[in-house]
């Protein structure tokens, strides 16, 4: 993803704050000012807002095969994306900003999705950040995002929303760069959890035949019997490796894709990597 843009610094003041009182010759000196307020400002916009950081602790169960984590962050997923108020851009620090981000915010497809009211609002903070990737063109990013609004609907029971992002995500990581072996097994887990069972099974076969990692094996074995059963559920990285025997196990704090730690994958997930 291209370098975002330099940011200018915080301001000091907000507008319409008032001014500080001139205290009397006779009068003793305050120890210290009164500190004004600085609030992130929008990289998009400029407004300055209110927004919580967030920083993950070590999931404590292991994630799901689309890497969903497990608890205490599954239950997070409000907290990953801060939203500027005015403009509408969404991204992990909104002080932040690809230098075309402006463009994609101020353009009529984004403002549509702003005002979709038939998807959950959670749902659109994910979905305006990958709109804004994509058209940066960040589509491996912005399949990640996608994929997260649609982790918003299957907690909402919105299936028929769960799938049709599921499809989108798949659609972005395969319009993107060439997807390696860990990136695949994602794409045959959106594929089957949307029913899209054609597809996942030619995709599982070919990865299958490709000589993968063992972990990766291992995980592509489950999904191809999954699919064959027509389940379409959520299942976890844990029901397709065995305790550790030569390598940590997921549940230990350990993911597939190239043996990057979950807490690792998260903190560059939110720009914090």
């Amino acid at each position: 993803m291209p370098a975002a843009e330099a940011v200018p610094p915080p301001f000091a003041f907000r507008p319409g704050m008032p001014n500080l009182q001139v205290m009397p010759a006779s009068s003793p000196a305050p120890s210290r000012p009164p500190a004004a307020e600085t609030l992130p400002r929008c990289a998009v916009c400029g407004t300055g807002s209110r927004q919580q950081p967030f920083r993950p602790n070590p999931p404590e169960q292991a994630p799901d095969l689309d890497l969903r984590p497990g608890e205490p962050v599954r239950s997070t997923m409000a907290r990953w994306l801060q939203q500027c108020p005015s403009c509408g851009y969404a991204a992990p620090n909104i002080t932040k900003a690809h230098p075309a981000a402006a463009q994609a915010v101020a353009a009529a497809p984004f403002r549509a999705l702003l005002a979709e009211a038939g998807h959950p609002p959670l749902a659109r903070r994910f979905l305006a950040w990958a709109h804004v990737l994509e058209e940066t063109g960040a589509l491996h990013a912005a399949a990640e995002a996608t994929l997260q609004a649609a982790w918003v609907a299957d907690d909402l029971g919105r299936d028929d929303l769960a799938r049709m992002w599921r499809l989108e995500a798949v659609a972005l990581w395969r319009g993107g760069p060439p997807l390696d072996a860990e990136q695949t097994v994602r794409v045959i887990d959106a594929l089957r959890r949307a029913e899209a069972w054609p597809d996942a099974a030619a995709t599982a076969e070919a990865l299958g035949l490709s000589d993968p990692p063992e972990a990766v094996a291992q995980v592509v074995g489950l999904e191809s019997r999954l699919i064959a059963a027509r389940d379409a559920g959520r299942h976890t990285v844990a029901s397709a490796l065995p305790p550790p025997s030569r390598r940590p196990h997921v549940s230990h704090q350990k993911v597939v894709p190239r043996g990057e730690g979950l807490v690792a994958k998260l903190r560059r997930w939110f720009g914090r990597g």
